[in-house]
């Protein structure tokens, strides 16, 4: 297990690497003059050359390549064109509702897809198995922005059952004010008893949790099926059945854990898919998260406020990839042979 936590780690160091490099490629390959974005189109030469000077932007490209990898080891992760302020302070701000969005979504999509994915391997070719494959493809198939306007229109709009957008209600800002610890209002409403904070954000997360759901929750399903198909050809299964086991029971308790393995490789996917999916989402809930940040960075050619997001998102993939790579080596020893 040593040997391959330190190679699952030396490979995700390289990843991390190229990811650098690619980031600040791309802020080179950006069109217009981050000097000019940030002094403004009026700016005289000397506003513009301090600019240059303060951004490195006339030092040679290896000194700027090095210069850019020392300032995020140390944290510093540029400064927004845009807001004025450390781009690593406004993706701790942002980022934490993105992930609470995510999370909830993530979490829907195990606790839906994994069962559905054992019923349908449970009546293969039956009824169950036809029912949760036309609702995986279905899942995966619809638009996510037509998928959140029409979840917005029907439970908020016409039924009321839901707030159409935002994170809460802003009024309790007032009369409930949250104390802030990690930024995900969840789990600072539960530190503090925040119980009308609380409320009010789980139900503002129903209708966008789902959308962002939708995708992962087909896609798991369908994995767990096919996985577990494939488990129940095993030797081992057949043994399981010869000593009179049920089907169900064999699933559940022999086939199961070996054919998680690659539906966690999976759920790593979908969770960094998830999270820039979400990006319309909250658009569209008008969620202040990630996404909302990116397109006004977007917008305004923010190129360091561009470049954190997407370090921000891949390191997110990485880490994501390296946590199921080691659970893999837990539930699985076999995968530590890979």
């Amino acid at each position: 297990m040593p040997r391959y936590v330190a190679r699952r780690l030396g490979q995700a160091i390289l990843v991390v690497a190229g990811v650098v490099v690619l980031t600040f490629v791309v802020m080179r390959l950006v069109p217009g003059d981050p000097a000019v974005a940030f002094a403004g189109p009026k700016a005289t030469p000397q506003q513009l050359a301090e600019a240059r000077a303060r951004f490195g932007l006339d030092d040679p490209l290896p000194a700027q390549l090095w210069n850019y990898v020392r300032d995020l080891a140390t944290g510093d992760w540029g400064t927004s064109l845009r807001t004025r302020r450390p781009v690593l302070s406004d993706l701790y701000v942002a980022f934490p509702a993105s992930l609470e969005l995510v999370g909830a979504a993530l979490m829907m999509a195990v606790l839906v897809g994994v069962p559905a994915g054992v019923l349908a391997a449970r009546h293969r070719s039956r009824l169950p198995d036809l029912g949760v494959r036309v609702g995986g493809m279905l899942s995966v198939s619809v638009p996510v922005f037509w998928l959140a306007l029409a979840l917005q229109t029907v439970f908020a709009g016409n039924l009321g059952w839901f707030p159409v957008a935002g994170e809460y209600d802003s009024a309790l800002d007032t009369t409930s004010p949250l104390t802030l610890w990690t930024n995900i209002t969840v789990v600072d409403a539960l530190i503090t008893g925040n119980w009308p904070i609380l409320t009010s954000t789980l139900e503002h997360l129903v209708l966008p949790a789902i959308v962002v759901a939708a995708y992962p929750t087909g896609v798991i399903a369908q994995m767990t099926r096919a996985a577990l198909i494939e488990e129940a050809g095993q030797d081992h299964t057949r043994l399981e059945r010869a000593l009179g086991f049920g089907e169900t029971s064999i699933l559940v308790r022999f086939a199961l854990r070996p054919a998680l393995n690659p539906v966690l490789s999976l759920i790593a996917l979908v969770f960094a898919y998830a999270i820039v999916n979400g990006f319309l989402v909250e658009a569209v809930f008008n969620w202040p998260g990630l996404g909302r940040y990116a397109v006004d960075a977007i917008r305004s050619l923010d190129t360091p406020a561009i470049a954190g997001v997407t370090l921000l998102v891949a390191l997110v993939y990485v880490l994501a990839n390296l946590v199921v790579d080691l659970l893999q080596g837990v539930v699985d020893p076999r995968a530590r042979l890979r």
